[in-house]
Protein backbone atom coordinates (compact mmCIF):
# COMPACT_ATOMS: atom_id res chain seq x y z
CA UNK A 1 0.00 0.00 0.00
CA UNK A 2 1.34 3.71 -0.92
CA UNK A 3 1.92 6.10 1.92
CA UNK A 4 -0.53 8.59 0.71
CA UNK A 5 -2.61 11.57 1.96
CA UNK A 6 -6.69 11.33 2.31
CA UNK A 7 -6.37 14.95 1.74
CA UNK A 8 -4.90 17.23 -1.06
CA UNK A 9 -3.97 21.13 -1.13
CA UNK A 10 -4.90 21.93 -4.49
CA UNK A 11 -8.47 21.52 -6.20
CA UNK A 12 -9.59 22.62 -9.79
CA UNK A 13 -12.72 24.41 -10.48
CA UNK A 14 -15.15 24.88 -13.33
CA UNK A 15 -16.90 28.53 -13.56
CA UNK A 16 -20.04 28.51 -13.86
CA UNK A 17 -20.39 30.15 -17.60
CA UNK A 18 -23.60 28.61 -18.39
CA UNK A 19 -24.89 27.95 -14.95
CA UNK A 20 -28.99 27.27 -14.51
CA UNK A 21 -31.38 24.56 -13.44
CA UNK A 22 -30.34 21.14 -15.35
CA UNK A 23 -34.29 19.51 -15.89
CA UNK A 24 -32.28 16.35 -16.73
CA UNK A 25 -30.85 15.70 -13.80
CA UNK A 26 -33.76 17.04 -11.57
CA UNK A 27 -35.48 13.52 -12.46
CA UNK A 28 -33.29 12.34 -9.24
CA UNK A 29 -32.07 15.05 -7.72
CA UNK A 30 -34.61 15.68 -5.05
CA UNK A 31 -31.73 18.66 -3.78
CA UNK A 32 -32.70 20.82 -6.67
CA UNK A 33 -35.74 23.54 -6.58
CA UNK A 34 -37.35 25.01 -9.71
CA UNK A 35 -35.79 28.55 -10.02
CA UNK A 36 -38.48 31.61 -9.49
CA UNK A 37 -35.50 33.93 -10.86
CA UNK A 38 -34.34 34.79 -14.30
CA UNK A 39 -31.96 32.38 -15.96
CA UNK A 40 -29.46 35.27 -16.48
CA UNK A 41 -30.26 36.41 -12.89
CA UNK A 42 -29.57 33.01 -11.57
CA UNK A 43 -25.88 32.31 -13.88
CA UNK A 44 -25.31 35.91 -12.25
CA UNK A 45 -25.79 35.43 -8.68
CA UNK A 46 -23.78 31.68 -9.46
CA UNK A 47 -21.32 33.50 -10.79
CA UNK A 48 -20.45 36.00 -7.81
CA UNK A 49 -20.68 32.88 -5.41
CA UNK A 50 -18.45 30.85 -7.72
CA UNK A 51 -15.70 33.85 -7.54
CA UNK A 52 -16.21 34.70 -3.68
CA UNK A 53 -15.49 31.03 -2.78
CA UNK A 54 -12.51 30.91 -5.25
CA UNK A 55 -11.15 34.01 -3.41
CA UNK A 56 -11.96 32.73 0.35
CA UNK A 57 -10.17 29.51 -0.62
CA UNK A 58 -6.99 31.29 -2.04
CA UNK A 59 -7.24 33.49 0.93
CA UNK A 60 -6.87 30.45 3.02
CA UNK A 61 -3.62 29.10 0.97
CA UNK A 62 -5.67 26.83 -0.73
CA UNK A 63 -4.14 26.09 -4.51
CA UNK A 64 -7.18 26.96 -6.57
CA UNK A 65 -6.81 25.70 -10.80
CA UNK A 66 -9.71 27.03 -12.73
CA UNK A 67 -11.14 26.03 -15.39
CA UNK A 68 -12.55 28.80 -18.02
CA UNK A 69 -15.34 28.42 -20.52
CA UNK A 70 -13.95 26.70 -24.17
CA UNK A 71 -13.71 28.81 -26.44
CA UNK A 72 -15.81 26.48 -28.99
CA UNK A 73 -18.47 26.07 -26.04
CA UNK A 74 -21.99 25.93 -28.11
CA UNK A 75 -24.09 23.63 -26.59
CA UNK A 76 -24.73 24.28 -22.89
CA UNK A 77 -23.70 22.82 -19.70
CA UNK A 78 -25.66 24.01 -16.78
CA UNK A 79 -23.93 21.46 -14.49
CA UNK A 80 -19.91 21.94 -15.28
CA UNK A 81 -19.04 23.69 -12.02
CA UNK A 82 -19.51 19.76 -10.60
CA UNK A 83 -16.34 18.24 -12.10
CA UNK A 84 -15.65 15.79 -9.83
CA UNK A 85 -18.45 13.93 -11.39
CA UNK A 86 -16.78 13.27 -14.87
CA UNK A 87 -13.25 13.11 -13.45
CA UNK A 88 -10.33 12.60 -10.83
CA UNK A 89 -7.18 12.09 -10.27
CA UNK A 90 -4.57 9.68 -8.02
CA UNK A 91 -1.37 9.92 -6.22
CA UNK A 92 0.25 8.07 -9.15
CA UNK A 93 -0.52 10.94 -11.40
CA UNK A 94 -3.25 8.93 -12.80
CA UNK A 95 -6.73 11.27 -14.14
CA UNK A 96 -9.63 8.95 -14.26
CA UNK A 97 -13.17 9.65 -15.97
CA UNK A 98 -16.13 8.48 -15.50
CA UNK A 99 -19.55 7.69 -17.76
CA UNK A 100 -21.97 10.66 -16.79
CA UNK A 101 -25.73 9.01 -16.79
CA UNK A 102 -27.77 13.00 -17.94
CA UNK A 103 -26.81 13.54 -21.92
CA UNK A 104 -26.09 16.96 -21.32
CA UNK A 105 -23.77 15.98 -18.52
CA UNK A 106 -21.73 14.25 -20.71
CA UNK A 107 -20.63 17.57 -22.87
CA UNK A 108 -18.47 17.93 -19.50
CA UNK A 109 -15.67 16.00 -20.56
CA UNK A 110 -12.98 17.87 -21.22
CA UNK A 111 -10.12 15.45 -20.74
CA UNK A 112 -7.74 17.39 -22.85
CA UNK A 113 -8.30 20.77 -20.98
CA UNK A 114 -7.96 19.45 -17.87
CA UNK A 115 -4.62 17.91 -18.60
CA UNK A 116 -2.93 20.69 -20.46
CA UNK A 117 -4.23 23.12 -17.26
CA UNK A 118 -2.42 20.62 -14.68
CA UNK A 119 0.34 20.27 -16.62
CA UNK A 120 0.80 24.42 -17.29
CA UNK A 121 0.99 24.38 -13.38
CA UNK A 122 3.16 21.88 -12.98
CA UNK A 123 1.34 18.59 -12.22
CA UNK A 124 1.75 15.69 -14.24
CA UNK A 125 -0.37 13.42 -15.93
CA UNK A 126 1.16 9.99 -16.65
CA UNK A 127 -1.87 8.03 -17.56
CA UNK A 128 -5.97 8.69 -18.80
CA UNK A 129 -8.09 5.69 -17.96
CA UNK A 130 -11.75 5.81 -18.80
CA UNK A 131 -14.11 3.97 -16.54
CA UNK A 132 -16.58 1.90 -18.90
CA UNK A 133 -17.15 1.91 -22.68
CA UNK A 134 -16.65 5.56 -24.29
CA UNK A 135 -20.03 5.06 -25.35
CA UNK A 136 -21.35 4.51 -22.26
CA UNK A 137 -25.28 4.54 -22.07
CA UNK A 138 -26.80 1.91 -19.29
CA UNK A 139 -23.88 1.76 -16.46
CA UNK A 140 -23.13 5.06 -15.05
CA UNK A 141 -20.33 5.93 -12.38
CA UNK A 142 -20.47 9.21 -11.82
CA UNK A 143 -16.90 9.67 -10.23
CA UNK A 144 -16.69 11.18 -6.54
CA UNK A 145 -19.97 12.01 -6.16
CA UNK A 146 -20.88 8.79 -6.81
CA UNK A 147 -17.83 7.42 -4.65
CA UNK A 148 -16.13 8.42 -1.54
CA UNK A 149 -12.18 7.19 -1.43
CA UNK A 150 -10.31 6.50 1.42
CA UNK A 151 -7.24 6.44 -0.37
CA UNK A 152 -5.06 5.34 2.56
CA UNK A 153 -6.93 2.14 3.71
CA UNK A 154 -7.89 1.72 0.03
CA UNK A 155 -11.51 1.46 1.04
CA UNK A 156 -14.38 2.82 -1.62
CA UNK A 157 -17.64 3.75 -0.50
CA UNK A 158 -20.96 4.23 -2.62
CA UNK A 159 -24.57 4.11 -2.23
CA UNK A 160 -26.48 2.33 -5.17
CA UNK A 161 -28.21 4.45 -7.43
CA UNK A 162 -29.17 5.36 -11.32
CA UNK A 163 -25.85 7.22 -10.92
CA UNK A 164 -23.50 4.10 -8.99
CA UNK A 165 -24.10 1.29 -11.16
CA UNK A 166 -23.32 -2.21 -9.30
CA UNK A 167 -21.02 -3.46 -11.66
CA UNK A 168 -19.32 -0.12 -12.92
CA UNK A 169 -18.81 0.19 -9.04
CA UNK A 170 -16.59 -3.56 -9.26
CA UNK A 171 -15.06 -2.80 -12.64
CA UNK A 172 -13.55 0.04 -10.79
CA UNK A 173 -12.04 -1.49 -8.01
CA UNK A 174 -10.85 -3.90 -9.64
CA UNK A 175 -9.38 -1.62 -12.29
CA UNK A 176 -7.55 0.83 -9.74
CA UNK A 177 -6.99 -2.83 -7.13
CA UNK A 178 -8.95 -1.24 -4.47
CA UNK A 179 -8.73 -3.30 -1.38
CA UNK A 180 -12.19 -2.97 -0.59
CA UNK A 181 -15.36 -1.61 -2.42
CA UNK A 182 -18.49 -1.34 0.05
CA UNK A 183 -21.84 -0.31 -2.01
CA UNK A 184 -24.78 0.19 0.12
CA UNK A 185 -28.58 1.14 -0.71
CA UNK A 186 -29.81 4.41 0.89
CA UNK A 187 -33.39 5.98 0.93
CA UNK A 188 -33.97 9.98 1.29
CA UNK A 189 -37.14 11.06 3.55
CA UNK A 190 -39.44 10.47 0.46
CA UNK A 191 -38.61 6.68 -0.16
CA UNK A 192 -36.04 7.86 -2.91
CA UNK A 193 -32.22 6.62 -3.27
CA UNK A 194 -29.58 9.36 -2.73
CA UNK A 195 -28.57 10.67 -5.78
CA UNK A 196 -24.96 11.19 -5.20
CA UNK A 197 -23.11 9.59 -2.19
CA UNK A 198 -21.13 12.51 -0.75
CA UNK A 199 -24.00 14.09 0.05
CA UNK A 200 -24.80 11.72 2.38
CA UNK A 201 -20.99 11.23 3.65
CA UNK A 202 -17.36 13.01 2.92
CA UNK A 203 -13.95 11.62 4.98
CA UNK A 204 -11.01 13.46 5.80
CA UNK A 205 -7.79 12.67 7.00
CA UNK A 206 -8.62 11.57 10.33
CA UNK A 207 -12.65 12.17 10.95
CA UNK A 208 -15.73 10.92 8.61
CA UNK A 209 -19.17 12.68 8.46
CA UNK A 210 -21.96 10.42 7.15
CA UNK A 211 -25.78 10.52 7.12
CA UNK A 212 -26.09 6.57 8.66
CA UNK A 213 -30.29 6.88 9.28
CA UNK A 214 -30.68 6.95 5.39
CA UNK A 215 -29.23 3.11 5.07
CA UNK A 216 -32.46 1.25 5.48
CA UNK A 217 -30.90 -2.27 5.95
CA UNK A 218 -29.46 -2.61 9.74
CA UNK A 219 -26.77 -5.32 8.46
CA UNK A 220 -25.88 -2.59 5.16
CA UNK A 221 -25.86 0.48 7.93
CA UNK A 222 -23.59 -1.59 10.86
CA UNK A 223 -20.76 -2.43 7.80
CA UNK A 224 -20.61 0.86 6.79
CA UNK A 225 -20.37 2.55 10.55
CA UNK A 226 -17.81 -0.35 12.18
CA UNK A 227 -15.84 0.55 8.25
CA UNK A 228 -15.83 4.39 9.12
CA UNK A 229 -14.75 3.76 12.35
CA UNK A 230 -11.58 1.73 11.94
CA UNK A 231 -10.08 4.75 10.40
CA UNK A 232 -11.82 7.89 11.67
CA UNK A 233 -13.70 9.62 13.89
CA UNK A 234 -17.34 9.04 13.11
CA UNK A 235 -19.76 12.28 13.36
CA UNK A 236 -23.40 11.11 12.35
CA UNK A 237 -25.45 13.41 10.97
CA UNK A 238 -28.96 13.57 10.59
CA UNK A 239 -31.60 13.19 7.50
CA UNK A 240 -32.96 16.74 8.28
CA UNK A 241 -28.72 18.03 8.06
CA UNK A 242 -28.06 15.99 5.00
CA UNK A 243 -31.32 17.09 3.41
CA UNK A 244 -31.85 20.74 3.99
CA UNK A 245 -28.21 21.64 5.19
CA UNK A 246 -25.81 19.57 2.96
CA UNK A 247 -23.87 18.76 5.81
CA UNK A 248 -22.25 15.67 4.38
CA UNK A 249 -21.20 17.55 1.66
CA UNK A 250 -18.12 18.98 2.81
CA UNK A 251 -14.44 18.70 2.21
CA UNK A 252 -11.15 18.59 4.01
CA UNK A 253 -8.50 20.92 1.70
CA UNK A 254 -5.17 21.41 2.93
CA UNK A 255 -3.13 24.94 2.83
CA UNK A 256 0.11 25.48 0.89
CA UNK A 257 2.11 24.69 4.06
CA UNK A 258 -0.95 22.05 4.94
CA UNK A 259 -2.46 23.42 7.38
CA UNK A 260 -6.17 21.70 7.16
CA UNK A 261 -9.46 23.62 6.10
CA UNK A 262 -12.70 22.11 6.13
CA UNK A 263 -14.70 23.47 3.73
CA UNK A 264 -18.50 23.83 3.36
CA UNK A 265 -21.48 25.81 2.64
CA UNK A 266 -22.64 28.61 5.20
CA UNK A 267 -25.48 26.70 4.95
CA UNK A 268 -24.27 23.66 6.44
CA UNK A 269 -22.11 25.36 8.52
CA UNK A 270 -25.52 26.56 9.81
CA UNK A 271 -27.27 23.12 10.64
CA UNK A 272 -23.94 21.43 11.86
CA UNK A 273 -24.76 21.59 16.17
CA UNK A 274 -22.44 23.44 18.36
CA UNK A 275 -21.00 20.43 19.56
CA UNK A 276 -20.43 18.90 15.83
CA UNK A 277 -18.43 21.76 14.85
CA UNK A 278 -16.23 21.74 18.32
CA UNK A 279 -15.67 17.99 16.89
CA UNK A 280 -14.76 19.46 13.15
CA UNK A 281 -12.69 22.08 14.63
CA UNK A 282 -10.56 19.97 15.70
CA UNK A 283 -9.11 18.55 13.00
CA UNK A 284 -9.11 21.99 10.93
CA UNK A 285 -10.46 25.21 10.50
CA UNK A 286 -14.16 25.84 8.94
CA UNK A 287 -14.22 27.98 6.03
CA UNK A 288 -17.84 28.31 5.13
CA UNK A 289 -19.03 30.01 2.06
CA UNK A 290 -22.19 31.28 0.66
CA UNK A 291 -23.59 28.79 -2.13
CA UNK A 292 -27.48 29.76 -1.73
CA UNK A 293 -28.16 29.79 -5.55
CA UNK A 294 -25.97 27.08 -6.77
CA UNK A 295 -26.87 24.51 -3.81
CA UNK A 296 -30.87 25.21 -4.60
CA UNK A 297 -30.90 25.43 -8.45
CA UNK A 298 -28.15 23.12 -8.97
CA UNK A 299 -29.07 20.61 -6.37
CA UNK A 300 -24.83 20.38 -4.74
CA UNK A 301 -22.55 22.26 -2.65
CA UNK A 302 -18.71 22.94 -2.01
CA UNK A 303 -17.83 19.50 -1.99
CA UNK A 304 -19.35 18.64 -5.22
CA UNK A 305 -17.36 21.98 -6.42
CA UNK A 306 -14.14 20.56 -6.02
CA UNK A 307 -12.55 17.83 -8.16
CA UNK A 308 -9.20 17.02 -5.92
CA UNK A 309 -5.66 17.32 -7.38
CA UNK A 310 -3.72 14.07 -6.09
CA UNK A 311 -0.78 14.25 -8.63
CA UNK A 312 2.38 15.19 -6.91
CA UNK A 313 3.65 18.37 -8.39
CA UNK A 314 7.18 18.72 -10.55
CA UNK A 315 9.20 20.52 -8.61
Amino acid sequence: MLDVSRTTNTILMVRPYDFGFNEETGLDNEFQTAPTESETRINEKANQEFQDMVDRLRAEGITVLILEKPEDQTRKTPDAIFPNNWFSTEHDGTLITYPMAAQNRRRERRVLDVAKLLKENGYPIRNVINVGRIDEHERFLEGTGSMIIDHRAEVVYAARSNRCNAEQFDNFIRLRFYEKGLLFDTLSSKGKPIYHTNVMMSIGDSFSVACLECIPDQGQRDLVESTLRESFDLIPISMEQMEQHFCGNILQVNSSEWESRIVMSQRAHDGFTREQKDRLSQYGKLVPVNLDTIESIGGGSARCMMAEIFSIPEK
